[in-house]
């Protein structure tokens, strides 16, 4: 933006700036959740930015907003890499995410209208009938994400967005080990929560909330060959 002489205007530079570093965070935010760039990934400033044509300026800024979200590793005199989590560590989170996830349910139900139940259900019902575990993820994203929707609270909302993007690549492994298998206990899950919500039961919405994510974290701990370490190229 320039003034009538063809000045940049005040702030235009950083306005700039700032709308680039948001472009590379979420282009390496989907590359990062879809498995593009795995845990322990190498990621190179200077590849970034001849990649988006940018200074190294707006890449700093752009790993900083990822670094926030927990998806990438930013070392001193070192460099950055996709972030990556060993069993103990990812048992932590979910250990986090049985308290408070609960706690953003109990804030969200009474916001929650009647027609977010029903994009639950249906939701529900596609994650039940896909087989790709990219899809059933997305899918239940979404389907906790509309349960969490009615809450007002902010910090509490983003801890948990947090807590989920640090655990995806996890998630996305233990979705194909449970698809494979066959495992339809999530999917009831889902069922029973809808349920709860639609009957606007907080003490039964937390409980099943809290046995969903805690069942997921005792499967993960069967399944120590998902936390094998990445080496970084």
């Amino acid at each position: 933006m320039t003034d009538e002489n063809g000045t940049p205007a005040p702030g235009a530079e950083k306005t700039g700036i700032g709308n680039t570093s948001r472009r590379i965070a979420d282009a390496m935010r989907a590359a990062i959740l879809s498995g593009e760039l795995p845990p322990g990934s190498r990621i190179r400033q200077e590849e970034l930015a001849a990649r988006y044509g940018a200074s190294r300026i707006p890449v700093r800024s752009a790993l900083s907003i990822l670094e926030a979200d927990g998806l990438v590793k930013l070392v001193a005199n070192s460099g950055a890499w996709v972030s990556q989590f060993d069993l103990s560590e990812c048992e932590e989170f979910y250990r986090i995410r049985e308290q408070i996830e609960p706690l953003l349910l109990r804030a969200s139900l009474p916001g929650l209208a009647a027609e977010i139940f029903d994009q639950m259900e249906s939701l529900a019902e596609q994650m039940a009938s896909t087989d790709s575990a990219e899809e059933f993820l997305r899918l239940d994203r979404e389907f906790h994400s509309l349960s969490y929707s009615g809450a007002k609270t902010v910090v509490l909302d983003e801890i948990v967005q947090r807590m989920w993007n640090m655990t995806h690549h996890y998630r996305l492994m233990f979705t194909r080990v449970f698809l494979e298998q066959g495992d339809t206990i999530v999917h009831d899950e889902h069922r029973m929560l809808v349920r709860a919500l639609r009957e606007r039961d907080a003490d039964q919405a937390a409980l099943v909330a809290t046995g969903h994510i805690r069942r997921t974290r005792l499967q993960l701990a069967r399944h120590p060959e998902l936390f094998t370490v990445h080496h970084s190229p």
